[in-house]
Parts: structure tokens; C-alpha cells; sequence
């Protein structure tokens, strides 16, 4: 992402707003113009680089889990429950008694 700050002060602009758009879309980055000074465009920037963060981690991590064969549907465990002793359910104190 690149972000281009204190947009509220046009008249000191060292980089066009084109060139800096030309120059993003060049190195595949999204571009915003920003100004703490008027709340322009600061929690939109944000909310676009930690939604691009958590695609980014989120693919990550689907990969991981296709390399190692590591889907849901492929962790299965056994589980094996012992039988009671002699077909009995086994005796349960109160909860609440008298000793």
C-alpha cells in the first residue's frame, strides 16, 4: 500500500497525485491520500492494509494446511470407550450429602 500524507497541503506537494497512482498500480500496490490534520482517508487506510494483512495470513494458512495434509476432514482420532465392570453403571454420590 502506498499512502500519500498530508494531502491537505496541496501547495507543498513534492509528488503529483498521478504520478504517485501510476507509480503504485506499476509495483501492484493500492494507493490512498491521507491527512491527519483533516481525518482524511487515515481509518480508510487502516481498515485496507489490516484487511490485506488478514487475506494475506488467511491464504497462508489455507496453503500450510494443503501442504501438510492438514484439512478438518483429515484429523480423525479414534476414540474408544471402556465398558463399566459387569454391565453396572457405576454408583454416583449426591452431590450435596450428609458425611
Amino acid at each position: 500500500m502506498l499512502v500519500g500524507n498530508k494531502s491537505d497541503l496541496r501547495h507543498l506537494r513534492a509528488v503529483p497525485t498521478d504520478e504517485a497512482r501510476a507509480f503504485a498500480e506499476k509495483n501492484n500496490l493500492s494507493f490512498i491520500e491521507t491527512s491527519a490534520l483533516d481525518s482524511t482517508n487515515v481509518e480508510e487506510a487502516f481498515k485496507n492494509i489490516l484487511t490485506e494483512i488478514y487475506r494475506i495470513v488467511s491464504q497462508k494458512q489455507i496453503a500450510d494446511r494443503a501442504a501438510h495434509d492438514e484439512s478438518p476432514g483429515n484429523n480423525v482420532v479414534d476414540i474408544s470407550v471402556p465398558p463399566t465392570t459387569d454391565g453396572q453403571k457405576p454408583n454416583k454420590l449426591q452431590c450435596c450429602q450428609n458425611l
